[in-house]
Protein backbone atom coordinates (compact mmCIF):
# COMPACT_ATOMS: atom_id res chain seq x y z
CA UNK A 1 0.00 0.00 0.00
CA UNK A 2 0.73 3.34 -1.02
CA UNK A 3 2.25 5.82 1.53
CA UNK A 4 -0.60 8.25 3.03
CA UNK A 5 -3.40 6.54 0.95
CA UNK A 6 -7.19 7.66 1.68
CA UNK A 7 -8.59 4.85 2.95
CA UNK A 8 -12.24 6.18 3.37
CA UNK A 9 -14.66 8.12 5.88
CA UNK A 10 -15.87 7.36 9.73
CA UNK A 11 -19.85 6.63 9.36
CA UNK A 12 -20.18 5.91 12.84
CA UNK A 13 -18.81 4.30 16.13
CA UNK A 14 -18.26 4.76 20.13
CA UNK A 15 -15.19 5.41 22.45
CA UNK A 16 -15.75 1.69 23.56
CA UNK A 17 -16.88 -0.42 20.97
CA UNK A 18 -14.68 1.33 18.63
CA UNK A 19 -15.12 4.05 15.40
CA UNK A 20 -16.47 2.40 11.62
CA UNK A 21 -15.19 3.69 8.67
CA UNK A 22 -16.49 3.17 5.25
CA UNK A 23 -13.78 2.17 2.55
CA UNK A 24 -13.55 4.48 -0.66
CA UNK A 25 -14.68 2.36 -3.78
CA UNK A 26 -11.28 2.62 -4.99
CA UNK A 27 -9.87 0.72 -2.34
CA UNK A 28 -10.18 -3.04 -2.00
CA UNK A 29 -11.30 -4.66 1.31
CA UNK A 30 -8.70 -7.43 0.71
CA UNK A 31 -6.05 -4.88 0.85
CA UNK A 32 -6.47 -3.68 4.28
CA UNK A 33 -5.51 -5.88 7.45
CA UNK A 34 -6.18 -6.38 10.64
CA UNK A 35 -3.17 -4.97 13.06
CA UNK A 36 -2.75 -2.15 10.83
CA UNK A 37 -2.19 1.83 11.91
CA UNK A 38 -4.22 4.39 10.32
CA UNK A 39 -4.89 7.64 10.97
CA UNK A 40 -8.44 9.90 10.99
CA UNK A 41 -8.23 13.52 10.36
CA UNK A 42 -10.65 15.04 13.20
CA UNK A 43 -11.76 18.79 12.85
CA UNK A 44 -9.53 19.57 15.85
CA UNK A 45 -7.91 16.03 16.70
CA UNK A 46 -5.55 13.62 14.64
CA UNK A 47 -6.66 9.90 16.05
CA UNK A 48 -4.21 7.08 15.82
CA UNK A 49 -5.89 3.96 15.24
CA UNK A 50 -5.80 -0.02 14.98
CA UNK A 51 -7.62 -1.84 12.90
CA UNK A 52 -9.36 -4.69 14.58
CA UNK A 53 -12.01 -5.78 11.88
CA UNK A 54 -12.59 -5.86 8.05
CA UNK A 55 -16.27 -6.74 7.25
CA UNK A 56 -18.72 -6.46 4.01
CA UNK A 57 -21.97 -4.18 3.66
CA UNK A 58 -24.91 -3.48 2.01
CA UNK A 59 -26.62 -0.55 1.50
CA UNK A 60 -29.93 -2.41 -0.50
CA UNK A 61 -30.19 -6.23 0.58
CA UNK A 62 -31.06 -6.79 -3.03
CA UNK A 63 -27.75 -7.04 -3.79
CA UNK A 64 -27.28 -10.26 -1.37
CA UNK A 65 -30.49 -12.11 -2.29
CA UNK A 66 -29.55 -11.62 -6.16
CA UNK A 67 -26.12 -11.52 -6.44
CA UNK A 68 -24.70 -10.85 -9.63
CA UNK A 69 -23.42 -13.79 -11.67
CA UNK A 70 -19.89 -14.58 -10.85
CA UNK A 71 -18.94 -13.74 -14.62
CA UNK A 72 -20.38 -10.30 -14.98
CA UNK A 73 -17.89 -7.95 -13.82
CA UNK A 74 -20.19 -4.80 -15.11
CA UNK A 75 -22.88 -5.71 -12.41
CA UNK A 76 -20.46 -6.53 -9.49
CA UNK A 77 -18.94 -3.37 -10.73
CA UNK A 78 -21.94 -0.76 -10.78
CA UNK A 79 -23.03 -2.71 -7.47
CA UNK A 80 -19.48 -2.30 -5.96
CA UNK A 81 -19.16 0.80 -3.93
CA UNK A 82 -22.49 2.43 -4.25
CA UNK A 83 -24.71 -0.73 -2.75
CA UNK A 84 -21.91 -2.58 -1.48
CA UNK A 85 -18.72 -1.56 0.22
CA UNK A 86 -16.26 -2.68 2.93
CA UNK A 87 -16.13 -1.49 6.53
CA UNK A 88 -13.19 -1.58 8.99
CA UNK A 89 -13.33 -1.53 12.07
CA UNK A 90 -10.65 0.95 14.41
CA UNK A 91 -10.04 1.42 17.74
CA UNK A 92 -8.68 4.81 18.45
CA UNK A 93 -5.52 4.60 20.97
CA UNK A 94 -3.95 8.40 20.89
CA UNK A 95 -4.97 11.83 20.09
CA UNK A 96 -2.60 14.61 18.46
CA UNK A 97 -4.18 18.11 19.05
CA UNK A 98 -3.89 19.44 15.77
CA UNK A 99 -3.48 23.34 17.11
CA UNK A 100 -0.94 23.09 19.23
CA UNK A 101 0.55 20.31 16.75
CA UNK A 102 3.71 18.24 18.75
CA UNK A 103 4.02 20.34 21.35
CA UNK A 104 2.26 17.92 24.25
CA UNK A 105 2.63 14.98 22.08
CA UNK A 106 -0.18 12.19 21.56
CA UNK A 107 -2.25 11.65 24.60
CA UNK A 108 -4.86 9.12 25.65
CA UNK A 109 -8.35 9.05 23.45
CA UNK A 110 -11.27 10.68 25.23
CA UNK A 111 -13.21 11.24 22.58
CA UNK A 112 -14.27 9.97 18.75
CA UNK A 113 -13.40 12.02 15.66
CA UNK A 114 -16.72 13.39 13.76
CA UNK A 115 -18.73 12.07 11.03
CA UNK A 116 -17.21 11.43 7.83
CA UNK A 117 -13.36 12.75 9.11
CA UNK A 118 -11.47 11.54 6.23
CA UNK A 119 -9.05 8.21 7.28
CA UNK A 120 -5.52 7.71 6.00
CA UNK A 121 -2.75 4.86 5.85
CA UNK A 122 -0.08 5.82 8.84
CA UNK A 123 3.03 7.28 7.50
CA UNK A 124 5.99 6.83 8.08
CA UNK A 125 5.95 10.43 10.47
CA UNK A 126 3.39 9.19 12.52
CA UNK A 127 4.23 6.14 13.43
CA UNK A 128 8.03 7.78 14.63
CA UNK A 129 6.03 10.71 16.28
CA UNK A 130 4.44 7.94 18.43
CA UNK A 131 7.29 5.57 19.23
CA UNK A 132 10.28 7.70 18.74
CA UNK A 133 13.32 7.02 16.60
CA UNK A 134 16.07 4.50 17.03
CA UNK A 135 18.35 6.63 19.00
CA UNK A 136 18.93 7.04 22.99
CA UNK A 137 17.17 4.67 24.74
CA UNK A 138 14.66 4.09 21.76
CA UNK A 139 15.39 1.02 20.06
CA UNK A 140 14.33 -0.81 16.54
CA UNK A 141 12.00 -3.95 17.31
CA UNK A 142 10.40 -4.01 14.09
CA UNK A 143 8.46 -2.73 11.33
CA UNK A 144 3.97 -2.12 11.85
CA UNK A 145 1.98 -4.33 9.62
CA UNK A 146 2.74 -3.50 5.55
CA UNK A 147 4.60 -0.52 6.72
CA UNK A 148 9.00 -0.24 6.37
CA UNK A 149 9.40 2.04 8.98
CA UNK A 150 10.19 1.32 12.39
CA UNK A 151 8.36 0.36 15.39
CA UNK A 152 11.21 1.29 18.60
CA UNK A 153 10.64 0.56 22.22
CA UNK A 154 11.90 3.02 25.28
CA UNK A 155 14.16 0.71 26.92
CA UNK A 156 14.35 2.82 29.24
CA UNK A 157 11.05 2.29 30.31
CA UNK A 158 11.46 -0.99 29.56
CA UNK A 159 13.40 -2.01 32.40
CA UNK A 160 11.58 -0.05 35.19
CA UNK A 161 8.38 -2.95 35.41
CA UNK A 162 8.82 -6.27 34.44
CA UNK A 163 8.06 -7.76 30.96
CA UNK A 164 6.83 -10.99 29.35
CA UNK A 165 7.55 -12.57 26.03
CA UNK A 166 4.66 -14.89 25.74
CA UNK A 167 3.93 -17.32 22.34
CA UNK A 168 3.08 -21.06 21.69
CA UNK A 169 6.03 -23.52 20.81
CA UNK A 170 7.93 -22.33 17.71
CA UNK A 171 6.14 -18.84 17.25
CA UNK A 172 10.33 -16.67 17.68
CA UNK A 173 9.81 -16.08 21.16
CA UNK A 174 13.99 -16.87 21.46
CA UNK A 175 14.43 -14.29 18.79
CA UNK A 176 12.55 -11.97 20.17
CA UNK A 177 13.86 -12.30 23.72
CA UNK A 178 17.35 -12.48 22.14
CA UNK A 179 16.54 -8.67 20.63
CA UNK A 180 15.07 -7.18 23.41
CA UNK A 181 18.21 -8.27 25.77
CA UNK A 182 20.76 -7.40 22.74
CA UNK A 183 18.98 -3.68 22.70
CA UNK A 184 19.18 -3.69 26.44
CA UNK A 185 23.10 -4.08 26.51
CA UNK A 186 24.04 -2.04 23.59
CA UNK A 187 22.10 0.69 24.97
CA UNK A 188 23.43 0.11 28.49
CA UNK A 189 19.92 0.73 30.26
CA UNK A 190 20.01 -2.11 32.64
CA UNK A 191 22.40 -5.13 33.85
CA UNK A 192 20.95 -9.13 32.41
CA UNK A 193 21.69 -11.77 34.31
CA UNK A 194 20.18 -14.61 31.87
CA UNK A 195 18.90 -18.26 33.06
CA UNK A 196 19.72 -19.95 29.83
CA UNK A 197 18.31 -23.44 30.03
CA UNK A 198 18.70 -24.63 26.41
CA UNK A 199 22.19 -22.89 25.88
CA UNK A 200 20.37 -19.87 23.40
CA UNK A 201 21.93 -17.01 24.59
CA UNK A 202 25.38 -17.07 25.39
CA UNK A 203 27.42 -17.67 22.51
CA UNK A 204 25.36 -19.04 19.20
CA UNK A 205 21.29 -20.26 19.08
CA UNK A 206 19.99 -23.33 17.73
CA UNK A 207 17.44 -23.12 14.71
CA UNK A 208 16.93 -23.51 11.09
CA UNK A 209 19.65 -20.17 10.13
CA UNK A 210 22.76 -21.36 8.50
CA UNK A 211 24.92 -19.76 10.05
CA UNK A 212 23.06 -20.54 14.07
CA UNK A 213 22.11 -17.11 15.08
CA UNK A 214 25.05 -15.16 17.49
CA UNK A 215 24.62 -15.12 21.08
CA UNK A 216 25.16 -12.42 22.83
CA UNK A 217 28.99 -12.99 23.83
CA UNK A 218 29.73 -13.31 20.32
CA UNK A 219 27.62 -9.98 20.13
CA UNK A 220 29.25 -8.21 22.69
CA UNK A 221 32.40 -9.78 24.00
CA UNK A 222 34.09 -8.94 27.24
CA UNK A 223 30.57 -7.24 28.07
CA UNK A 224 28.66 -10.44 28.68
CA UNK A 225 30.22 -13.15 30.79
CA UNK A 226 29.17 -16.76 30.77
CA UNK A 227 28.90 -18.82 33.46
CA UNK A 228 28.43 -22.56 33.09
CA UNK A 229 27.05 -25.35 35.20
CA UNK A 230 28.45 -28.00 32.44
CA UNK A 231 31.81 -26.13 30.76
CA UNK A 232 33.33 -28.91 28.88
CA UNK A 233 29.45 -29.41 26.92
CA UNK A 234 30.13 -25.14 26.64
CA UNK A 235 33.46 -25.91 25.23
CA UNK A 236 32.20 -28.48 22.45
CA UNK A 237 30.08 -25.84 21.22
CA UNK A 238 32.94 -23.55 20.76
CA UNK A 239 32.09 -20.94 23.46
CA UNK A 240 34.21 -19.44 25.87
CA UNK A 241 33.37 -20.33 29.31
CA UNK A 242 34.71 -17.38 31.56
CA UNK A 243 33.80 -19.15 34.95
CA UNK A 244 32.62 -23.22 35.86
CA UNK A 245 29.42 -22.50 38.16
CA UNK A 246 29.51 -24.48 41.27
CA UNK A 247 26.67 -24.50 44.37
CA UNK A 248 27.59 -25.41 47.82
CA UNK A 249 25.23 -27.90 49.70
CA UNK A 250 25.45 -24.85 52.60
CA UNK A 251 23.77 -22.77 49.94
CA UNK A 252 20.67 -24.24 49.15
CA UNK A 253 17.70 -23.31 52.02
CA UNK A 254 14.26 -25.09 52.42
CA UNK A 255 12.95 -22.32 50.49
CA UNK A 256 14.57 -23.49 47.23
CA UNK A 257 13.52 -27.37 47.88
CA UNK A 258 9.83 -25.76 48.29
CA UNK A 259 9.98 -24.33 44.93
CA UNK A 260 10.85 -28.05 43.33
CA UNK A 261 7.56 -29.58 45.52
CA UNK A 262 5.54 -30.12 42.38
CA UNK A 263 8.94 -31.21 40.32
CA UNK A 264 9.89 -33.83 42.62
CA UNK A 265 6.89 -35.04 44.56
CA UNK A 266 7.66 -33.67 47.76
CA UNK A 267 5.07 -33.96 50.12
CA UNK A 268 3.93 -31.27 52.94
CA UNK A 269 5.73 -33.41 56.02
CA UNK A 270 8.61 -33.51 53.87
CA UNK A 271 8.72 -29.96 53.57
CA UNK A 272 8.20 -29.31 57.21
CA UNK A 273 11.50 -32.10 57.76
CA UNK A 274 13.72 -29.68 56.04
CA UNK A 275 12.56 -26.87 58.24
CA UNK A 276 13.36 -28.61 60.91
CA UNK A 277 16.84 -29.96 59.39
CA UNK A 278 17.87 -26.52 59.09
CA UNK A 279 16.78 -25.01 62.78
CA UNK A 280 19.13 -27.92 63.75
CA UNK A 281 21.70 -28.21 61.82
CA UNK A 282 21.90 -24.49 60.44
CA UNK A 283 23.63 -24.06 56.22
CA UNK A 284 24.58 -28.08 57.04
CA UNK A 285 20.92 -29.41 56.93
CA UNK A 286 21.30 -30.55 53.46
CA UNK A 287 24.86 -32.45 53.76
CA UNK A 288 23.69 -34.17 57.17
CA UNK A 289 20.22 -35.24 55.58
CA UNK A 290 22.18 -36.54 52.36
CA UNK A 291 25.09 -38.21 54.56
CA UNK A 292 22.57 -40.14 56.76
CA UNK A 293 22.79 -43.01 54.19
CA UNK A 294 21.21 -46.11 55.67
CA UNK A 295 18.10 -46.61 56.98
CA UNK A 296 19.75 -46.69 61.24
CA UNK A 297 20.81 -42.99 59.96
CA UNK A 298 17.68 -41.61 58.98
CA UNK A 299 15.88 -43.33 61.61
CA UNK A 300 18.14 -41.98 64.06
CA UNK A 301 18.33 -38.53 62.43
CA UNK A 302 14.23 -37.97 62.65
CA UNK A 303 14.48 -39.20 66.09
CA UNK A 304 16.86 -36.37 66.93
CA UNK A 305 14.66 -33.93 64.75
CA UNK A 306 11.13 -35.11 66.36
CA UNK A 307 9.60 -35.85 62.74
CA UNK A 308 8.16 -38.84 61.19
CA UNK A 309 10.80 -41.53 60.01
CA UNK A 310 9.16 -42.35 56.64
CA UNK A 311 8.88 -38.66 55.97
CA UNK A 312 13.10 -37.96 56.56
CA UNK A 313 13.20 -41.62 54.62
CA UNK A 314 11.11 -40.19 52.01
CA UNK A 315 13.00 -36.92 51.47
CA UNK A 316 15.95 -38.26 51.67
CA UNK A 317 15.42 -40.78 48.19
CA UNK A 318 13.87 -37.39 46.57
CA UNK A 319 16.56 -34.77 47.35
CA UNK A 320 19.49 -37.81 46.80
CA UNK A 321 18.53 -37.01 42.91
CA UNK A 322 19.98 -33.97 42.91
CA UNK A 323 23.65 -35.46 44.13
CA UNK A 324 23.50 -36.76 40.76
CA UNK A 325 24.26 -32.73 39.37
CA UNK A 326 28.06 -32.71 39.46
CA UNK A 327 27.43 -28.63 39.91
CA UNK A 328 26.33 -29.26 43.68
CA UNK A 329 29.50 -29.46 46.10
CA UNK A 330 29.98 -30.01 49.58
CA UNK A 331 32.88 -27.47 49.32
CA UNK A 332 32.70 -25.23 46.21
CA UNK A 333 36.29 -23.80 45.13
CA UNK A 334 35.36 -20.19 44.76
CA UNK A 335 32.40 -17.59 46.16
CA UNK A 336 31.20 -17.84 42.74
CA UNK A 337 27.76 -16.02 43.55
CA UNK A 338 30.06 -12.90 44.36
CA UNK A 339 31.47 -13.27 41.10
CA UNK A 340 28.24 -12.80 39.31
CA UNK A 341 27.52 -10.12 41.94
CA UNK A 342 30.58 -7.74 41.00
CA UNK A 343 30.16 -8.20 37.53
CA UNK A 344 26.21 -6.92 38.00
CA UNK A 345 27.33 -4.09 39.55
CA UNK A 346 30.12 -3.03 37.02
CA UNK A 347 27.34 -3.48 34.59
CA UNK A 348 28.86 -6.93 32.77
CA UNK A 349 26.04 -9.09 31.67
CA UNK A 350 25.91 -12.70 32.68
CA UNK A 351 24.71 -15.72 30.95
CA UNK A 352 24.10 -18.62 33.26
CA UNK A 353 24.32 -21.66 30.87
CA UNK A 354 23.11 -25.10 31.77
CA UNK A 355 24.87 -27.63 29.47
CA UNK A 356 23.40 -31.26 29.77
CA UNK A 357 21.63 -29.95 32.63
CA UNK A 358 18.26 -29.16 31.64
CA UNK A 359 16.09 -30.94 33.97
CA UNK A 360 13.74 -28.70 35.19
CA UNK A 361 15.01 -29.80 38.81
CA UNK A 362 18.15 -27.91 37.87
CA UNK A 363 16.59 -25.03 35.77
CA UNK A 364 14.47 -24.02 39.15
CA UNK A 365 17.00 -24.93 41.89
CA UNK A 366 19.85 -22.49 40.03
CA UNK A 367 17.83 -20.08 39.01
CA UNK A 368 16.33 -19.65 42.94
CA UNK A 369 19.22 -20.30 44.86
CA UNK A 370 21.04 -17.43 43.13
CA UNK A 371 17.74 -15.20 42.69
CA UNK A 372 17.23 -15.28 46.18
CA UNK A 373 21.11 -14.05 47.03
CA UNK A 374 20.68 -11.57 44.65
CA UNK A 375 17.32 -10.18 45.54
CA UNK A 376 18.60 -10.17 49.25
CA UNK A 377 21.90 -7.84 47.65
CA UNK A 378 19.94 -5.81 45.69
CA UNK A 379 17.62 -4.87 48.91
CA UNK A 380 20.57 -4.33 50.93
CA UNK A 381 22.12 -2.08 48.47
CA UNK A 382 19.54 0.08 47.69
CA UNK A 383 18.22 0.62 51.34
CA UNK A 384 22.19 1.88 51.93
CA UNK A 385 21.94 3.86 49.01
CA UNK A 386 18.76 5.70 50.25
CA UNK A 387 19.75 5.96 54.02
CA UNK A 388 23.85 7.08 53.47
CA UNK A 389 23.28 8.84 50.37
CA UNK A 390 24.91 6.01 48.09
CA UNK A 391 24.52 6.02 44.53
CA UNK A 392 22.19 2.80 43.74
CA UNK A 393 22.76 -0.28 42.38
CA UNK A 394 22.66 -0.19 38.38
CA UNK A 395 19.12 -1.96 37.50
CA UNK A 396 19.23 -5.54 36.79
CA UNK A 397 17.06 -7.38 34.16
CA UNK A 398 16.74 -11.57 35.42
CA UNK A 399 15.56 -13.48 32.40
CA UNK A 400 13.49 -16.86 32.98
CA UNK A 401 12.08 -19.37 30.82
CA UNK A 402 9.46 -21.88 31.90
CA UNK A 403 8.44 -19.10 34.22
CA UNK A 404 5.01 -20.97 35.15
CA UNK A 405 6.84 -22.97 37.12
CA UNK A 406 8.72 -19.91 39.22
CA UNK A 407 4.98 -18.33 39.30
CA UNK A 408 2.47 -20.78 39.37
CA UNK A 409 -0.67 -19.56 41.51
CA UNK A 410 0.03 -22.33 44.07
CA UNK A 411 3.70 -21.11 44.89
CA UNK A 412 3.88 -17.58 43.43
CA UNK A 413 3.22 -15.58 47.15
CA UNK A 414 6.33 -17.74 48.50
CA UNK A 415 8.66 -17.79 45.74
CA UNK A 416 11.48 -15.24 45.54
CA UNK A 417 10.49 -14.92 41.30
CA UNK A 418 6.88 -13.92 42.64
CA UNK A 419 8.06 -11.04 45.14
CA UNK A 420 10.23 -9.53 42.58
CA UNK A 421 7.42 -9.45 40.43
CA UNK A 422 5.28 -8.00 43.10
CA UNK A 423 7.66 -5.78 44.63
CA UNK A 424 11.18 -5.53 43.94
CA UNK A 425 10.72 -2.48 40.84
CA UNK A 426 11.33 -0.30 44.06
CA UNK A 427 14.94 -1.51 44.46
CA UNK A 428 16.20 -1.52 40.97
CA UNK A 429 14.99 -5.42 39.82
CA UNK A 430 12.40 -6.50 37.62
CA UNK A 431 12.04 -10.18 35.32
CA UNK A 432 12.29 -10.73 31.92
CA UNK A 433 9.95 -13.81 31.82
CA UNK A 434 9.09 -16.16 28.75
CA UNK A 435 6.98 -18.50 28.86
CA UNK A 436 4.17 -20.44 26.38
CA UNK A 437 2.00 -21.07 28.91
CA UNK A 438 0.86 -17.64 30.42
CA UNK A 439 -2.36 -19.12 31.92
CA UNK A 440 -0.29 -21.18 34.63
CA UNK A 441 1.12 -17.98 35.81
CA UNK A 442 -0.38 -16.39 39.12
CA UNK A 443 -2.73 -13.56 37.99
CA UNK A 444 -1.68 -11.19 40.32
CA UNK A 445 1.83 -12.04 38.98
CA UNK A 446 0.79 -10.94 35.55
CA UNK A 447 -0.81 -7.63 36.60
CA UNK A 448 2.07 -6.50 37.79
CA UNK A 449 4.16 -6.81 34.03
CA UNK A 450 4.28 -3.84 32.40
CA UNK A 451 4.73 -4.16 29.21
CA UNK A 452 3.90 -7.90 27.00
CA UNK A 453 4.91 -9.24 23.67
CA UNK A 454 2.97 -11.61 22.20
CA UNK A 455 3.46 -14.03 19.53
CA UNK A 456 0.52 -16.04 18.73
CA UNK A 457 -1.57 -17.80 20.74
CA UNK A 458 -3.98 -20.65 20.04
CA UNK A 459 -4.97 -21.48 23.80
CA UNK A 460 -8.12 -19.20 24.59
CA UNK A 461 -6.82 -19.43 28.58
CA UNK A 462 -3.99 -18.13 27.16
CA UNK A 463 -5.23 -15.04 25.42
CA UNK A 464 -7.28 -14.19 28.40
CA UNK A 465 -4.59 -14.47 30.75
CA UNK A 466 -1.98 -12.24 28.77
CA UNK A 467 -4.67 -10.05 27.59
CA UNK A 468 -6.45 -9.58 31.61
CA UNK A 469 -6.84 -5.93 32.20
CA UNK A 470 -5.73 -4.45 29.06
CA UNK A 471 -7.63 -1.71 27.48
CA UNK A 472 -9.77 -2.89 24.64
CA UNK A 473 -9.09 -6.44 25.35
CA UNK A 474 -11.73 -7.88 23.11
CA UNK A 475 -10.00 -5.99 20.69
CA UNK A 476 -6.79 -7.00 21.22
CA UNK A 477 -7.74 -10.39 21.50
CA UNK A 478 -9.07 -10.33 17.77
CA UNK A 479 -5.65 -8.89 16.69
CA UNK A 480 -3.78 -11.32 18.49
CA UNK A 481 -5.86 -14.57 17.13
CA UNK A 482 -4.98 -13.21 13.92
CA UNK A 483 -0.59 -12.86 13.98
CA UNK A 484 1.09 -15.15 11.44
CA UNK A 485 2.89 -18.73 12.90
CA UNK A 486 6.04 -16.53 13.16
CA UNK A 487 7.83 -13.32 13.78
CA UNK A 488 5.20 -11.28 14.34
CA UNK A 489 4.02 -9.96 17.49
CA UNK A 490 1.58 -7.59 19.47
CA UNK A 491 3.20 -5.56 21.78
CA UNK A 492 1.42 -3.14 24.13
CA UNK A 493 1.87 -2.01 28.05
CA UNK A 494 4.24 0.74 30.15
CA UNK A 495 7.25 1.15 27.37
CA UNK A 496 4.81 1.50 23.79
CA UNK A 497 2.28 4.29 23.98
CA UNK A 498 -0.42 2.18 22.52
CA UNK A 499 -1.07 -1.17 21.36
CA UNK A 500 1.18 -1.87 17.86
CA UNK A 501 1.31 -5.36 16.02
CA UNK A 502 4.97 -5.83 14.45
CA UNK A 503 7.01 -7.62 12.13
CA UNK A 504 9.59 -8.48 14.66
CA UNK A 505 13.45 -6.98 13.76
CA UNK A 506 15.12 -9.73 11.46
CA UNK A 507 18.44 -11.20 13.83
CA UNK A 508 20.81 -11.47 11.36
CA UNK A 509 24.19 -10.13 9.83
CA UNK A 510 22.54 -6.71 9.56
CA UNK A 511 21.17 -6.79 12.96
CA UNK A 512 24.75 -7.49 14.02
CA UNK A 513 26.65 -5.10 12.43
CA UNK A 514 24.45 -2.46 13.56
CA UNK A 515 24.80 -3.24 17.32
CA UNK A 516 28.16 -3.72 16.69
CA UNK A 517 29.07 -0.18 15.65
CA UNK A 518 27.64 0.64 19.75
CA UNK A 519 30.73 -1.49 20.67
CA UNK A 520 33.34 -0.19 22.99
CA UNK A 521 36.21 -1.15 20.98
CA UNK A 522 38.81 -0.83 23.74
CA UNK A 523 37.39 -3.57 25.50
CA UNK A 524 37.47 -6.63 22.85
CA UNK A 525 40.44 -8.92 22.05
CA UNK A 526 42.42 -7.91 19.07
CA UNK A 527 40.55 -10.74 17.06
CA UNK A 528 36.88 -9.61 17.83
CA UNK A 529 38.21 -5.85 17.49
CA UNK A 530 39.49 -6.54 13.56
CA UNK A 531 35.73 -8.52 13.25
CA UNK A 532 34.28 -5.14 14.45
CA UNK A 533 36.22 -2.91 12.51
CA UNK A 534 35.84 -5.33 8.80
CA UNK A 535 31.81 -5.10 9.73
CA UNK A 536 31.82 -1.34 10.05
CA UNK A 537 33.98 -1.33 6.81
CA UNK A 538 31.55 -3.36 5.17
CA UNK A 539 28.35 -1.63 6.24
CA UNK A 540 29.99 1.86 4.94
CA UNK A 541 31.13 0.49 1.50
CA UNK A 542 29.21 -2.72 0.55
Amino acid sequence: MSVERQLGVVIGGSLKEGVEVKLDPAVSVEEVKVGAYVVVEGETKRFFCLVTDVRLAALDSRALTAPPAFDDDLLAEVWSGAGVYGVIEVMPLLTLDRRTGALDGPQPVKSVPRHFAPVREAAEEDVALVFGRDEGSFFEIGTPIDMETKVCLDLAKLVERSVGVFGKSGTGKTFLTRLLLAGIIQRQVAATLVFDMHNEYGWQGSGESDPPPEGLKRLFGERVSIFSLDPPSTRRRGAPCDFELAIGYDQIEPEDIELLAETLGLSGPMIEATHLLERQYGRRWLATLLEASTDADRQQLAAGLGAHAASVGALWRKLSKLARFDFLKREPPADYLRAILDRLARGVNVVIEFGKFRSLEAYILVANVLTRRIHHHYVDAMERALGEGREEPRPLVITIEEAHKFLHPRVASQTIFGEIAREMRKYNVTLLVVDQRPSGIDEEVLSQIGTRLCCLLDNDKDVDAVLAGASGKSELRSVLARLETRQQALIFGHAVPMPVVIKTRNYGPEFYRAVRTFRDLATLSCEERREAHEAIVRELFD
